[in-house]
């Protein structure tokens, strides 16, 4: 509700009277004729009856502020009476009373303690007593004393501006629709295309965009239009020149697992294939298949026992129905050779559990994955073999799913986040991923296949594929313009449509400029964020311009005191903890007790916020919530991410990365660090079943082979455990030879690995406006980072 900030004067009789908007400009100032005190020669001189008519117009449908209330209403109130006119019902808020409960225990709540006490300012003047006691002066100093309250209250809600990144288009973030609605529009016509087309043919669309202008945003958009209809597959960019094809395919998986509405969308794409073919004119429909259609509807409903209890006879035999329903289908259409119906078994399956463990299982398996023994028979899946082609396999899984989805609707097909790729050392990878981009134009119908690029990639995309995937790929182009002004105050204003604030009241003109003239959308979001901290939170600036003004004498003082409280708030925690140390020795990291207090004792103090240290924190953050998340950890993707950090490294020192060979046996993925005569081997070995057993029979044997070597093999806690005699006792050989180790990744490893990946690559991708040196100098330099990356993978620690 917007609001005016009313100041009345006049005892018992009004004599003056000033009216505030909600930007804090004076709107209105009038006297009384009658009760003027002097003022006879003043402007706006009026009768009270056209103050109180004029003031009833302006302070219609708002909320009225006063400090000290009471007394102005009775002022008002005693002035109605006196020209004949009916009170009001008017809404009134009292800032002596607000101040009270936000400000507790102050030793006074006076308009002029209270203006002296916060060091406020009304055009550049703190409070003088002797300009008070006017209804312009006194209206002045309570919309700012009202903007304190109102920014104070702040305090315990999120940063609105904080995550201005999208990072999958299955979050949910305020969105600005006029921004990049006719891009949008093209981008839905493609996908009607796509459906009222009879062959189904595969469309392609290139979104082109400098960092920041939203094109993630705009997938996210697209996502909350059409996923209750489509099913949408965010693909970031692969890391591993062997395995484009089964990286797509696992990060389609995890997209598939994502709700959309009540169901994963994987159950969606079944529930709706079913439907299509009971529903086709040459099939005789059955009881039976009416009675599942409404049993599904419940599910959808979020009644997830609506086909059965779980592991009853009753929901197995409707689910084993479904899947007969579809093979035949199938059969009918397509060839039945290849891994296709036992993807479609895998398929089904999933959708039949309700409990995460069988579903994280049957996901597993879906990926190609060798389960244990145990798990194959617990889920009722035949296990797959050692002499899989992953490659072959996910290719022929992504056509299962085009194939499936021309009963539903298109797939949107998303690659996002691929700027890496046209970095020298990932030229095998680029070339790779369009050959795989080629085969799936050829083998996957019924898709949109979505490219986002900055334009600089897309060039080099362009002279890097051959024409056939050029013309495929680009069909549908999309460039993101940079958004005016406007469309940025817009934006800002959806942001904070949560906040019992406006933009204006929130920041000064001064703010907003500096914030609008920021270029492209995510630098100007990342800026209001800034200033959100600064004029709530009492952050200071990050130095990335000079000053509008220089810092007068007293906010040079308020800001010292600020650092200061936070100085003595660290003591006190770093205190705190040195007495738990004492208490109960090794219960406190002593050497991250150092850490804190470091800055401080060298005397280097600042308290501006590091951009790596708030990517690296936030992140973090957002790593841990999603650890137990559905993932598919596979050999591949780890050691291309940690080829990727290696390669990373190589900027701020020199080693070789090498491969051994063991004949034509199968090794583990794995690298070879190789500096000066120091090789330090780093493997990893997530799959289960025999197939684990052989390849750490082949890597114990390179091991014994290479004395002079260090060879660590690296293994995800969230992995089957390994409980076979003759595996068990590889791990046993391996942890008891003088070279080797068999690391379990907990928790903390695997957040920590995956977050300095994910900041080189959100580097690459210009998400983090920082050099990729700095960054890896912080990362080398900090106890936390230093200690884990060269403990952990035994790169040659920095001279220092």
């Amino acid at each position: 509700m917007d609001f005016v900030v009313l100041d009345t004067e006049g005892n018992p009789h009004l004599s003056e009277l000033a009216i505030v908007d909600s930007q804090g400009m004076v709107i209105y100032e009038g006297f009384c004729d009658g009760n003027s005190h002097g003022f006879q020669n003043v402007l706006n001189l009026k009768s009270l009856k056209t103050l109180l008519t004029e003031f009833l117009t302006i302070v219609q449908d708002k909320k009225i502020i006063c400090h000290y209330a009471e007394h102005d209403i009775d002022i008002l109130k005693r002035s109605f009476r006196q020209v004949g006119l009916p009170w009001q019902n008017l809404q009134f808020d009292c800032t002596w009373l607000l101040a009270k409960d936000c400000f507790p225990d102050l030793e006074s709540y006076s308009l002029e303690y209270l203006s002296k006490y916060f060091n406020l300012r009304a055009n550049n003047q703190y409070f003088l007593p002797n300009m008070a006691h006017t209804a312009r002066y006194d209206a002045t100093f309570t919309y700012h004393l009202y903007r304190k309250i109102m920014l104070e209250n702040l305090k315990p809600q999120p940063n609105p501006f904080s995550s201005s990144r999208v990072d999958t288009p299955f979050q949910h973030h305020p969105d600005y629709f006029d921004t990049y609605h006719r891009e949008f529009q093209i981008l839905q016509t493609a996908l009607n295309s796509i459906k009222s087309d009879s062959n189904h043919q595969s469309k392609g669309a290139i979104v082109i965009g400098e960092p920041g202008t939203g094109k993630t945003h705009l997938m996210m958009r697209l996502a909350n239009e059409r996923l209750s209809r489509n099913r949408l597959l965010f693909i970031r960019q692969p890391n591993n020149a062997q395995s484009v094809l089964y990286h797509i395919y696992s990060r389609i998986l995890e997209s598939l697992v994502e709700k959309a509405g009540n169901l994963p969308q994987l159950d969606s794409l079944i529930i709706n294939t079913f439907r299509k073919i009971i529903s086709l004119n040459d099939r005789e429909v059955k009881q039976k298949d009416i009675d599942i259609l409404k049993a599904l509807y419940d599910l959808e409903d979020n009644n997830l026992n609506a086909l059965g209890k779980e592991n009853t006879q009753h929901k197995r035999g409707y689910w084993q129905y479904i899947e007969k329903t579809i093979n035949e289908w199938w059969m009918s259409n397509y060839a039945a050779g290849g891994f296709a119906l036992s993807i479609i078994k895998g398929m089904v399956k999933y959708c039949s559990y309700t409990d995460y463990k069988y579903r994280n299982i049957t996901t597993r398996w879906l990926a190609g994955n060798i389960l244990t023994d145990e798990e194959a028979e617990t889920i009722g899946l035949p296990n797959w073999g050692e002499e899989i082609s992953k490659e072959a396999f996910s290719l022929e899984a992504i056509s299962v799913l085009g194939k499936l989805s021309t009963l539903d609707e298109p797939l949107i097909i998303i690659f996002d986040q691929l700027e890496g790729l046209g970095l020298p050392h990932n030229q095998e990878i680029l070339l790779n991923f369009g050959e795989a981009i080629k085969e799936i134009f050829t083998h996957v119908p019924n898709s949109l296949i979505i490219l986002n690029l900055f334009p600089d990639r897309w060039e080099k995309f362009q002279t890097t594929f051959d024409q056939s995937i050029i013309g495929r790929v680009s069909q549908h182009q999309v460039s993101l313009r940079q958004p005016t002004e406007t469309e940025v105050k817009s934006i800002l204003k959806v942001k904070m449509q949560s906040l019992d604030i406006t933009l204006e009241q929130l920041f000064s003109a001064e703010d907003l400029d500096d914030i609008l003239v920021k270029k492209p959308i995510r630098a100007a979001l990342n800026r209001a964020g800034k200033y959100y901290d600064y004029r709530v939170n009492g952050i200071p600036l990050p130095d990335e311009r000079k000053p509008i003004r220089e810092l007068d004498s007293s906010e040079k003082i308020e800001q010292q005191l600020k650092f200061l409280q936070q100085q003595q708030q660290t003591s006190i925690e770093v205190l705190s903890q040195l007495i738990q140390a004492i208490q109960a020795p090794n219960s406190v990291d002593l050497s991250n007790l150092h850490e804190k207090l470091a800055s401080y004792l060298s005397g280097e103090t600042t308290i501006l916020p590091n951009p790596v240290i708030e990517y690296l924190n936030e992140h973090r953050t957002e790593l841990t919530q999603k650890y137990h998340n559905p993932s598919i950890i596979s050999d591949g993707d780890d050691i291309g991410k940690l080829k990727n950090i290696a390669e990373a490294l190589t900027h701020i020192q020199s080693f070789k990365l090498t491969q051994y060979r063991l004949g034509k046996r199968v090794l583990p993925e794995h690298i070879v660090v190789e500096k000066e005569n120091q090789h330090h081997i780093i493997a990893f070995l997530e799959i289960s079943g025999t197939a684990f057993t052989t390849r750490i029979t082949n890597f114990n044997e390179l091991v014994i082979n290479n004395p002079q070597s260090k060879f660590d093999l690296i293994r995800d806690e969230r992995q089957p455990e390994i409980t076979g005699k003759v595996g068990k006792e590889r791990i046993k050989q391996l942890e008891n030879s003088a070279n080797g180790n068999f690391v379990l990744f907990n928790k903390e490893d695997r957040i920590l690995f995956d977050l300095i990946y994910d900041l080189i690559i959100s580097i690459y991708n210009k998400d983090l406006d920082i050099d990729l040196e700095s960054a890896l100098d912080f990362i080398t330099t900090h106890q936390e980072w230093y200690h884990w990356i060269f403990t952990k993978f035994g790169f040659t620690p920095p001279s220092k």
